[in-house]
């Protein structure tokens, strides 16, 4: 009698570890991206962080692609981030990472090149994406900065 009810408490513990942990431990965070400015516009959102000289966004860009801005140094890691060009249909052109003109171990701005080689697209239109470089792989340090472009 004494070793049912204790065999019946293990249970009762087990089963009721087992929903907390399926129930409670398994929901995800709610999260919210951060709302854009009132105008939807990526790059002004973005410009505390990185700044694009060039290409503007809609700029007509053809190969070589050269590129310059500034970023954050928090936006590099060892110096340099990914620059990707893609086409409206997401088929990547070319990548390749955009390299810090100077001191990138700051939380100032530092200036940054980059030069994409491309064979024609087939749409008229893509995307110029700047990755902040997240060697850790977790989305909470993920960040990009996506600019519309056009081919010629």
């Amino acid at each position: 009698m004494k070793n049912g009810i204790i065999i019946f408490l293990i249970l009762i513990i087990i089963a009721g570890a087992g929903w907390y942990y399926f129930n409670l431990k398994s929901e995800e965070p709610n999260l919210i991206p951060a709302p854009l400015p009132a105008n939807n516009d990526p790059v002004k959102a973005k410009e505390n962080l990185i700044r694009l000289n060039s290409p503007k966004p809609n700029d007509v860009v053809s190969s070589p692609l050269l590129i310059d801005g500034e970023a954050r140094g928090t936006w590099y890691f060892e110096a340099s981030f990914p620059v990707s060009l893609y086409d409206a249909n997401g088929k990547l052109l070319a990548r390749t990472p955009a390299e810090a003109q100077g001191e990138w171990m700051t939380e100032n701005f530092v200036p940054f090149k980059a030069g994409l080689k491309f064979d024609p697209p087939t749409t008229d239109t893509g995307f110029l994406i700047l990755e902040k470089d997240n060697p850790s792989g977790l989305p909470e340090h993920a960040d990009e900065l996506k600019i519309p472009v056009r081919f010629r």
